[in-house]
């Protein structure tokens, strides 16, 4: 038998997370390359805009929450980013800096959920019998790590979903604010080791490492133990069947 306790399973569903997320993403932004987009602003604030599509639509995102999902960028390019989607007309800022939507970034991200609608719809056509139960299982994830999750997570999480949205859109969604309860995590982990994201980066493998990436599944695993072990095997097993 699998050992599947959640400090173990943490590090399992991780990659299958990302690559899923990843393979989305991808294949999302380069059908939306050949779509004119007249309001479009520089391709890294357009980046940007995509990446946090899937909270703009939900609520501002604070400036310490943008801090934190950007926390190994230089600010400097964070900051060039969010002005050059203000000069956009896609955002606007408000008096304590959050960033929200304008009306015209409203459809633009609209088109953006779109577009991901349609990607993972086809993408995932052969499993689509399994999403429902795959997008229920992320869905009981996303909310039991709002206990746990820090500024990066309670930032993008939960997730806007569309009504009436399809299984695969809600399961790409979900899966990928999910990514940032991990990202917290590790931030949490080399912050207790009194380490900066630089340092973190330039620390070399050995025992210090090692123990950072423990507490950080440690940290990572606590929503998993909401789900019993027989569902993380089929959450598991059900993501990694799926193509992407």
């Amino acid at each position: 038998m699998a050992d599947v306790a959640p400090d173990r399973y943490a590090p399992l569903v991780a990659p299958v997370i990302e690559r899923l997320t990843l393979a989305v993403v991808n294949k999302a932004m380069a059908r939306a390359a050949g779509t004119p987009a007249p309001h479009a602003a520089a391709p890294g604030a357009m980046r940007m805009l995509g990446q946090l599509r899937t909270t703009l639509l939900a609520r501002s995102v604070t400036a310490a929450g943008l801090a934190a999902v950007y926390r190994y960028r230089d600010p400097n390019d964070v900051r060039r980013d969010v002005e050059g989607l203000l000069a956009a007309g896609l955002i606007d800022k408000q008096d304590d800096d959050a960033i929200q939507p304008t009306g015209t970034g409203r459809a633009v991200l609209t088109e953006m959920y779109k577009v991901s609608a349609d990607v993972a719809g086809e993408l995932w056509a052969s499993q689509e019998g399994g999403l429902a139960g795959l997008s229920d299982l992320a869905g009981r994830l996303v909310h039991a790590a709002l206990a746990t999750g820090g500024p990066a997570y309670t930032a993008m999480a939960p997730p806007y979903e569309p009504a009436g949205a399809a299984a695969a859109l809600l399961l790409h969604t979900r899966l990928s604010v999910l990514r940032y309860h991990r990202a917290d995590a590790h931030a949490a982990a080399w912050q207790a080791a009194g380490l900066t994201s630089v340092t973190m980066r330039q620390l070399p493998a050995g025992p210090s490492r090692d123990a950072i990436e423990a507490e950080t599944n440690r940290r990572a695993g606590l929503p998993y133990a909401t789900l019993s072990p027989d569902e993380r095997i089929m959450l598991l097993a059900g993501l990694a069947a799926l193509p992407g």
